[in-house]
């Protein structure tokens, strides 16, 4: 009996307990068996066809197209063609002549297996390349929308510091023209209309504006509730006060996303003034040497109507406890001010003494007072690895407000080919809810379906494309030293820019390579540097990240008008994170952001590369001179690439995103599966 017959063999008769390795690389049958007994369950890289509800109560509402204006580089003249058309009439005519279609005009001396058919037409079968990574069927019937900011419905404040921002004559996204139809109030919400509450799904491409689209309708309805004195469940005697008492929480999977996110709400809200924190901000030395605990506790109204808690407010026996507005932060980080701080110690080894005395903090942070929630990026804070933290805050926040719903650390759900529809068992939170994403595979879908069948999704018309102004190139690998292969292609973006550029100052592009494991972005990183191209490689292990601020990522993130104008030392925060431009910085960052090199001699002290894994994939908008993205090791899968590549491309901008694989030999058929996949995603 052969080796691979033997292996088949123990795969069937062998208990599946008992069996350590099977030898035989194809999957054993009793996992077969096992699968089609309970049914598959749903992918979490295959994205759906649709987002068309199950439940009636459930809406749909997607957006129409809209062209972007165009950069104002646009319609300038290229003059990298003009010899090639000055020399084309030269050509011989006859050259013309072959590319003319070949008219018939008379069939009937043709044989008959050369005549032309009369009936219609057969199209060849096509199919489609994504068919393995998205359910495609035919789209909604989108609706004209508004495109216009006005003021109603905005408030004057909003819509100022809106044009401050973006400029004042920017107009609403697709996604961002369907939030301020069906989620933004113009007018304060009744006793009656405040005790209803929704729940929306956004669901736009990369780089459409979703957290404008959400940040808007969640900061005017906190500022008209406070304008006309709605009373908080925190003035009830009877509820627990803490330091900090939200009204608003937006959840994200990453510390450098949470930063961004709350510094661009202080960005919309300096007209209109409410208060917003930053649980992703780590502490920064005290002279005074207080404790973080001690820390927490002090929270007092800055100057510009910002939070901040740091030592020199501590030591002022005056400070007392104000609420807060919007809280911005990571699962983790809330868990730890509503629960207390080392909530989630477990002791390993039974009944054996720790070696060190564990003691779980006072909460700090009072949930009662939450009337919204927004959970962005929700494919991945609804994923198998981080959804028993999210459901967790959404039950203790049900809870705090007098409504528990119940909560399971682990669920299942319905597998993707169940003959007979699941029942769904919907939870109602006593909040808004609010889920953010670009990408919808089937495992958020069937989420949806099981405990928010009567959710409203708002969907944009590109979602799952890359953006129209997004370019995309193939770079094969020579055979040799990879790395090497991705300095030519670097040095060659930047040979490009100095010979297309139009002054003498114009700066470089800067270029993001997305790595997928650290061990790599560490070695390339390394690589470059010894080349004499300097780089910032940032891993989740990076001690960069631990400061607790974004200048770890100054040059490559977009800093907006808003930002300009505030000097870096302005600020001494510790938990209030700050708009980009005004933390502390640190000596362990990166160089300055306000330089960027105008020579290639200059790449060797400036960095315009930033090498990372898909850390930074998720919701960060880089700034316009991210001109490419690299992408040195094959996609996952196209949810993966899709949040890779649209790192550049953003708000109209010009992008270009580069995929490295194999043209010939072996491997090279999985390169040829991804150019066409990659081909099928272009708008």
């Amino acid at each position: 009996m052969s080796l691979l017959s033997s292996s088949r063999v123990a795969a069937r008769s062998l208990p599946q307990e008992l069996l350590v390795a099977c030898l035989h690389t194809s999957v054993p049958l009793f996992a077969y068996r096992s699968a089609g007994s309970s049914g598959a369950a749903p992918s979490h890289s295959r994205l759906v066809k649709d987002l068309k509800p199950s439940d009636p109560s459930g809406k749909l509402k997607v957006a129409p197209k809209f062209e972007r204006d165009h950069a104002p580089h646009y319609g300038k003249r290229d003059t990298r063609g003009e010899e090639y058309q000055s020399n084309k009439h030269k050509r011989p005519v006859r050259r013309e002549e072959f590319r003319k279609p070949i008219k018939v005009s008379e069939t009937k001396d043709l044989p008959q297996a050369l005549k032309l058919s009369g009936g219609p037409s057969r199209k060849p079968k096509f199919v489609n390349p994504l068919s393995e990574d998205f359910d495609i069927s035919k789209p909604a019937v989108p609706t004209p929308r508004e495109r216009a900011f006005a003021s109603p419905p905005l408030l004057e404040g909003l819509l100022e510091s809106l044009h401050d921002v973006l400029g004042p004559d920017a107009e609403a996204t697709p996604i961002q023209a369907l939030a301020l139809e069906h989620i933004l109030s113009a007018e304060p919400r009744t006793a009656g209309e405040r005790a209803q509450y929704h729940q929306w799904l956004l669901a736009s491409e990369t780089g459409s504006g979703k957290s404008i689209a959400y940040l808007l309708p969640v900061l005017q309805d906190l500022k008209l509730a406070e304008m006309h004195n709605i009373p908080r469940r925190i003035d009830d005697p009877s509820v627990q006060r803490r330091a900090i008492n939200p009204r608003a929480l937006v959840l994200a999977p990453t510390h450098e996303l949470s930063r961004q996110l709350s510094g661009f709400a202080k960005e919309l809200l300096h007209n209109v003034k409410l208060r917003v924190l930053c649980a992703s901000q780590a502490n920064t030395p005290s002279r005074k040497r207080v404790s973080a605990s001690k820390m927490a506790e002090a929270v007092v109204d800055a100057a510009d109507g910002e939070v901040e808690l740091s030592s020199e407010i501590i030591m002022r026996p005056e400070a007392q406890p104000r609420p807060v507005d919007l809280l911005v932060g990571t699962p983790s980080k809330v868990l730890e001010l509503a629960r207390g701080r080392g909530w989630d110690y477990e002791q390993e080894g039974g009944d054996s003494k720790p070696r060190r005395k564990i003691t779980v903090g006072e909460p700090q942070m009072s949930l009662a007072d939450i009337e919204w929630v927004v959970v962005d990026e929700a494919d991945i804070l609804l994923d198998p690895d981080f959804q028993e933290a999210t459901r967790m805050i959404l039950a203790d926040i049900s809870a705090a407000r007098g409504h528990p719903v119940p909560f399971e650390p682990e669920f299942k759900l319905p597998s993707a080919d169940a003959k007979r529809k699941p029942t769904p068992t919907p939870i109602h939170y006593p909040f808004n809810l609010v889920l953010t994403s670009a990408t919808i595979p089937s495992a958020l879908a069937a989420y949806i379906a099981q405990f928010h069948p009567s959710l409203t999704r708002l969907a944009s018309p590109q979602l799952h494309k890359l953006p129209p102004t997004l370019k995309t190139e193939h770079f094969a690998w020579t055979g040799g030293n990879r790395d090497a292969d991705i300095e030519h292609r670097l040095r060659r973006v930047w040979y490009e820019d100095l010979q297309n550029r139009t002054s003498a100052d114009a700066p470089l592009s800067k270029v993001l390579v997305f790595c997928n494991k650290t061990a790599r972005v560490e070695n390339l990183g390394a690589y470059l540097k010894e080349k004499g191209i300097a780089n910032v490689a940032l891993t989740s292990a990076s001690n960069v990240r631990k400061l607790g601020s974004n200048h770890h990522l100054d040059g490559f993130l977009r800093v907006r008008r808003a930002d300009e104008d505030v000097p870096a030392t302005d600020v001494d925060s510790t938990s209030a994170s700050p708009a980009p431009g005004e933390e502390n910085a640190s000596s362990a960052t990166v160089a300055p952001a306000a330089t960027a090199a105008t020579s290639m001699e200059q790449l060797k002290d400036i960095p315009h590369v930033m090498i990372t894994t898909s850390l930074l994939s998720r919701g960060l908008d880089f700034a316009p001179d991210v001109k490419h993205v690299f992408i040195v090791d094959e996609p996952r899968n196209m949810i993966d690439f899709l949040h890779r590549a649209g790192r550049s491309g953003r708000a109209g901008e010009a992008g270009k995103v580069v995929v490295f694989g194999k043209s010939k030999g072996r491997g090279s058929e999985k390169t040829r599966v991804v150019k066409r996949k990659v081909g099928a995603l272009k708008a």
